[in-house]
């Protein structure tokens, strides 16, 4: 049965109309940006078994171009379209945390950094450089590791510190296996790098952890920041 055939509160589209885009699956967001299916498959069942191919999601968004390619579906044109959406939505924020005082925003901070490092499939690891109103100066991923941990140098993060003249940080790292709850080694890095900045009059505001499905975890917001 072709979509168009379907109840109209069952159709993506005009359910997002209706609902609210909050009240669809990952299958019928991605038949959205697929918007046709293919021979014998509606655009829903295409977008399921896309799903079902990468895993979720989180994977396919993350895929690189020749292995979103390669799935049935799919192509280069779709392939920059959902590049474009991305850096659309991740502009998006950024511009909206630059406006005023979002960066003392715990969820406005997490929304924004998902875009930027969120999907990776490795872990990084990147600090928010900020002026003394706690507005963005930049945003530099400062080490990238292995799928379970990196290794992350105080005193580099120190050095990016002093060539921004930032005042204030927030430390942000990826856990690609979704979790975003904090390891123990998490908090002592935390530590630690609190006690480097301190050491410059930097203070440093929080440490954002990002998981799959928006999920994150801020140490400020559950009083983790030190011991």
């Amino acid at each position: 049965m072709a979509i168009s055939d379907w109840h109209e509160h069952d159709r993506p589209r005009e359910k997002l109309l209706r609902f609210g885009p909050t009240t669809l699956s990952d299958a019928e967001l991605l038949a959205i940006f697929l918007r046709v299916g293919v021979k014998g498959l509606s655009a829903v069942e295409l977008a399921q078994n896309l799903l079902d191919h990468f895993g979720s999601l989180h994977a396919l968004l993350n895929s690189d171009e020749s292995e979103f390619c390669q799935a049935k579906g799919l192509g280069q044109a779709k392939f920059v379209q959902l590049k474009a959406v991305l850096e659309m939505s991740r502009r998006h924020f950024e511009s909206g945390l630059q406006k005023g005082d979002a960066f003392t925003d715990p969820e406005a901070v997490a929304h924004y950094l998902t875009h930027i490092i969120g999907f990776q499939q490795r872990e990084q690891f990147g600090v928010l450089l900020l002026d003394q109103q706690h507005h963005l100066i930049q945003f530099e991923v400062l080490f990238t590791g292995t799928l379970n941990q990196a290794s992350v140098h105080p005193r580099e993060v120190v050095k990016a510190v002093l060539n921004a003249n930032a005042a204030a940080v927030i430390l942000t790292h990826n856990h690609p296996s979704g979790d975003p709850t904090p390891s123990q080694s998490d908090l002592e890095l935390t530590q630690t790098l609190s006690q480097a900045l301190a050491l410059i009059d930097v203070r440093c505001l929080d440490h954002v952890i990002l998981g799959d499905f928006g999920r994150w975890h801020s140490l400020a917001q559950h009083n983790q920041m030190s011991d």
